[in-house]
């Protein structure tokens, strides 16, 4: 039997796959969703991670299957790329659906952002301050997630999104499958021909009319994609 493992989102968790995993398992396939930790009560971090970590947590999660697919969403694909080239010997493929970990095209504007964040404390004394930062991050920064997490997740988020993986994607051996919304505008299209011109064995597919959620978009069309794969 074929073991796939999916790795959600930020702040999302297993229950939001349940109609992928529906319409991939069978007899010949086993679908695996774990709850990635610090997003639900009883998963909640005791220090701040960084990507190894979560690398590992996977690496600890997956022991016992010798060896399986991958398959990474947004968030989850940043692990699941880092996974790929610490643990290659683990996995028969990859799957990246809208995966982060390539914004750094985006430099310009990250460094504009990292120096613009800290002078909005400044101005913290003027009424409805707290509404203007969440419209600055919103429509400028566009991380909103960031302000939406507590304790040790803060921290986490900034240590995930500050690791650049591009300069890893070369290292990438196993075949990879790249997924994308064409309408994705929480990581642009663009990110996904970038993965495909860095990462030799891999193939590019379009996902016609999607964002950045074909799970819940069109969480059929996903599955016959992915079952195609895994084939």
């Amino acid at each position: 039997m074929k073991t796939l493992i999916i790795l959600h989102g930020w702040q999302s968790s297993e229950e939001r796959w349940q109609k992928v995993k529906e319409n991939i398992e069978s007899d010949e396939i086993e679908v695996i969703v774990p709850d990635i930790p610090g997003f639900k009560p009883g998963t909640e971090l005791e220090k701040p991670w960084n990507l190894d970590d979560y690398v590992e947590w996977l690496k600890d999660f997956s022991q016992d299957r010798e060896k399986f697919f991958l398959l990474g969403h947004s968030f989850g694909g940043r692990i699941a790329i880092k996974f790929a080239i610490k643990y290659p010997q683990k996995l028969f493929g990859l799957i990246l659906v809208s995966a982060g970990g390539v914004e750094s095209k985006r430099a310009l504007k990250k460094l504009t952002i990292q120096f613009l964040t800290p002078r909005l404390k400044k101005f913290s004394f003027l009424p409805r301050y707290n509404f203007f930062r969440k419209l600055f991050y919103k429509f400028v920064v566009k991380k909103t997630d960031y302000l939406e997490v507590k304790g040790y997740l803060k921290d986490t988020f900034k240590k995930v999104i500050e690791e650049d993986l591009i300069p890893l994607l070369k290292e990438i051996k196993v075949p990879v499958l790249i997924l994308w919304g064409e309408k994705d505008k929480t990581l642009p299209l663009r990110d996904a021909y970038l993965i495909k011109e860095e990462i030799k064995f891999s193939q590019l597919e379009i996902l016609k009319n999607i964002r950045h959620n074909p799970h819940s978009e069109n969480p059929q069309l996903l599955a016959q994609k992915i079952k195609e794969f895994l084939k």
